[in-house]
């Protein structure tokens, strides 16, 4: 039974998950957003209670 034979499967399996791990994650972290957020000033809010109505 030749699909049995791990000789070429396992290269392949090893070649493919090593460019998965080192190729592409560098590929897709090289990309910047488009909008950079913005740091958020650290004064609190004021805020009033509100009653219900009944």
């Amino acid at each position: 039974m030749p699909q049995l034979n791990p000789n070429p499967w396992f290269a392949i399996l090893v070649f493919s998950w090593v460019i998965f791990l080192t190729i592409i994650p560098t590929k897709i972290l090289s990309h910047t957003t488009p909008n950079e957020p913005a740091p958020m000033s650290e004064e609190k809010h004021k805020t009033e209670p509100w009653d219900w109505p009944w």
